[in-house]
């Protein structure tokens, strides 16, 4: 069982930056793949990036790549998204998850815990 909390989101200006964090509880999370995924009002939710186990290996939604980074602190059961030169297309609620795959899963089926949410909002 994994627990997973959001925080770090909130309202941003075109072209800013956030940095969301997602806090795992118990002492197996390395053991999981982790993923960011979001959902913008009236659409259907997205992936929007994984990591392996380790680190050491990622994967992007095309949209996102050269602006978005994932990483994660396993010796704080910690996973980021550092989030740069927003757009307003960027305004979703942002998920964290976890997944027992070892490779880089994409879709939210491979997921298994999943957080509760945080919202992004980018003003034009």
């Amino acid at each position: 069982q994994v627990q997973l909390v959001e925080s770090g989101g909130g309202l941003v200006q075109a072209g800013g930056s956030l940095r969301l964090s997602c806090a795992a509880s118990g002492h197996t999370f390395s053991t999981y793949a982790m993923g960011w995924f979001r959902q913008a009002p009236g659409k259907e939710r997205e992936f929007v990036a994984t990591i392996n186990r380790n680190g050491a290996s990622t994967y992007y939604l095309d949209s996102v790549k050269g602006r978005f980074t994932i990483s994660r602190d396993n010796t704080k059961n910690t996973l980021y998204l550092q989030m740069n030169s927003l757009k307003p297309e960027d305004t979703a609620v942002y998920y964290c998850a976890a997944s027992s795959r070892a490779m880089l899963p994409r879709y939210q089926n491979e997921y298994t815990y999943w957080g509760q949410g945080t919202q992004v909002t980018v003003s034009s």
